[in-house]
């Protein structure tokens, strides 16, 4: 009865050990990857719309400056557009982030 105990509780803390090597087979997903999106949709994505606010307020701002020199379309894709694109239009998961890229490498 010793004997078998000493087997089972061996079994059971090798299969501890075994489960939580990190074996590509088993694994579907990268922890990074999943950690960088997390990020990426709570602390970037809400960023980049609070940049645009911002922006917008600039884009204001410039405006007696670019409008003489024709270049009002140039400031709001620069001030306006683009932050917004950033926060609302890419995909998530976004496959173009670089630090997802180099985590899968």
């Amino acid at each position: 009865m010793k004997r078998f105990k000493k087997g089972l509780l061996f079994s059971l803390i090798l299969a501890l050990v075994v489960i939580n090597l990190p074996v590509p087979v088993w694994a579907q997903h990268d922890p990074i990857y999943d950690e960088w999106n997390m990020l990426d949709l709570i602390l970037v994505r809400p960023a980049s719309a609070v940049a645009g606010v911002v922006g917008a307020g600039l884009f204001v701002l410039t405006l007696p400056f670019t409008a003489p020199t024709k270049g009002v379309d140039k400031s709001a894709e620069m001030f306006i557009v683009r932050p917004f694109q950033f926060a609302f239009e890419r995909e998530f998961p976004d496959e173009d982030n670089l630090f997802a890229v180099e985590s899968n490498r």
